[in-house]
């Protein structure tokens, strides 16, 4: 997507998810840095609604005109022990917002307490969603994510992308779930 300016990667602190993504995926495979669109941080000199507001920009200008952000082929969502998928916690207003794109939350009950975040239309306007859930504190999650639990309580479990909705998980987060769930290849 051209028209921004990719963040180097030394300017990355360890607690952004960029610095993940660039670690873990990222430097290991062949992508123009034009195609890389970190969201901006309080670190680069901007309020909270500054940043949601200047990435909210950034995904219009690659929008396909009827929808006001790109439609991702691949999100890419860890997934919280409480259920939080990107900034989006359970019992908070930011699960239900609809029109907006990019929210700025100012009171995560996880540090940092601000950041911004995708929102649910945009998460679900994504071709495919690939959820991750590694360890024994995420079962809980996961079975009610897959018993279709309320999204206000349990973000994940609203969750769904256009094309398929994924869930990689290890054998403690699986633990309880019944094997017919699980497909043997994607």
């Amino acid at each position: 997507m051209p028209g921004s300016t990719p963040r180097s990667a030394s300017a990355v602190t360890p607690e952004r998810n960029e610095g993940q993504a660039r670690e873990a995926l990222l430097r290991h495979i062949d992508v123009p840095d034009e195609n890389v669109h970190p969201m901006p941080s309080t670190d680069d000199g901007q309020t909270l609604e500054e940043a949601a507001r200047t990435y909210a920009a950034e995904l219009a200008e690659h929008s396909d005109g009827d929808f006001a952000a790109p439609r991702f082929d691949i999100t890419i969502l860890g997934v919280g022990p409480d259920g939080h998928i990107a900034s989006l916690f359970p019992d908070h207003d930011s699960v239900n917002v609809k029109d907006e794109t990019v929210l700025a939350v100012a009171d995560s009950p996880k540090p940092p307490p601000e950041r911004i975040s995708l929102t649910l239309p945009v998460i679900n306007a994504s071709q495919r969603v690939w959820m991750v859930l590694a360890g024994p504190d995420k079962a809980s999650a996961l079975g009610l994510a897959l018993a279709g639990a309320d999204r206000a309580g349990v973000p994940v479990a609203g969750v769904k992308g256009r094309k398929r909705t994924v869930f990689f998980v290890d054998r403690e987060a699986a633990a309880d779930v019944p094997e017919n769930l699980f497909l043997s290849a994607y």
